[in-house]
């Protein structure tokens, strides 16, 4: 068969699961003592509600008996410190995990080596799209210096395949910020 449905072991089922439409529940309408309830999605649910309702350390009590209670494992609080990171600024995630930490010292070591995680991750992402934007702006640089020096832009833009707009832009100088000192403008 050809029908995705049909592999799996009970294709009948599978059917009824992904033709039908799923209900939602609005998150933010149930209480958070009900939330703390279901516990393995618990903590998750709980960030969801109230990321960008009220500062997170109002919750932190709440949060600290869900994962002492073992509710979470390390991938979703992996998603969890990546949810709060990503929708919060820098500064409120820091003084987040400070405090995690500080109330439940025998899982230090364990937040602490996801935060790392995390951190370490967002600085390589940071460094490969600043080794990009380098290169894009050394090849520009190199652009700006063969148009200045008398080549056809014609020539470049055919075997760029730079835009007449991106050509354009090459002819406007450089901020003095972005020029390299080594070089004659």
């Amino acid at each position: 068969s050809l029908c995705w449905l049909d592999e799996f072991a009970d294709p009948t089922t599978a059917r009824k699961l992904y033709t039908a439409a799923f209900p939602l529940v609005d998150i933010t309408v149930v209480p958070d003592d009900v939330i703390v309830q279901h516990r393995r999605v618990a903590l998750l649910e709980l960030i969801q509600k109230h990321i960008r309702q009220r500062d997170l350390m109002e919750l932190i009590d709440q949060l600290v008996v869900l994962l002492v209670t073992e509710c979470a494992n390390d991938s979703q609080i992996t998603a969890l410190l990546n949810y709060i990171l990503l929708t919060g600024d820098e500064a409120r995630f820091k003084a987040f995990i400070s405090e995690l930490t500080r109330r439940m010292p025998h899982h230090r070591e364990r937040i602490m080596t996801i935060a790392e995680r995390i951190h370490n991750d967002g600085w390589l992402l940071g460094r490969e799209r600043g080794r990009k934007e380098g290169k894009v702006e050394g090849e520009r640089s190199l652009l700006r210096l063969l148009l200045q020096n008398g080549a056809d832009p014609e020539w470049i833009q055919r075997y760029t395949g730079l835009s007449a707009e991106q050509m354009q832009a090459l002819d406007q100088p450089l901020p003095e910020s972005k020029r390299d000192p080594w070089i004659e403008y």
